[in-house]
């Protein structure tokens, strides 16, 4: 049994070594051919340096853009807390009959220095997010410059093993 296996398997290679096609001959480049395929790397390379330039200026502008979103959040949001903390320190010196006219003045503090951060905030992630969709068409835009470039590089390369 085990030398009829190894017949079998020993068969299967050889049939495999002799079943295969010979290498096609390859055939010597023209000067044109040689020429066209370096200006395409050429441009290929170049086309991917500038996209890959496009995508660090882009990511470097939504970094910049959304820390500064981050920073105006947080100076809105520590205005508010102060308005905050002077009104409830008014209630605190306020006499006891002044004290719910304080506190009401004081809720109208908390509510109007909320919206104020809260339209603040709002309006830097705004800003924030325009620069990402610009960033994002950038990088498309490069992106599809280098697909153009190297579809040029190609159909020139192939135009000069044409002739």
């Amino acid at each position: 049994m085990n030398k009829l296996l190894a017949t079998l398997i020993a068969g299967l290679f050889a049939t495999s070594v002799f079943a295969q096609a010979p290498a096609p001959a390859v055939t010597p480049a023209s000067p044109a051919v040689v020429k066209a395929e370096t200006k395409a790397a050429a441009a290929d390379t170049k086309a991917m340096t500038a996209e890959t330039k496009t995508d660090a200026k882009a990511n470097a502008s939504v970094d910049k853009a959304v820390s500064k979103a981050e920073a105006k959040k947080a100076k809105a949001h520590a205005k508010a807390a102060k308005a905050k903390g002077e009104a409830h320190a008014d209630v605190a010196k306020a006499s006891p009959a002044d004290k719910p006219a304080a506190e009401v003045k004081a809720d109208k503090v908390d509510a109007k220095a909320d919206a104020k951060s809260t339209k603040t905030a709002i309006k830097a992630d705004e800003k924030a997010d325009k620069v990402k969709v610009e960033a994002g068409a950038d990088k498309m835009k490069a992106k599809a410059n280098t697909t153009e470039v190297k579809a040029e590089g190609k159909a020139d390369v192939k135009a000069a093993t044409g002739k």
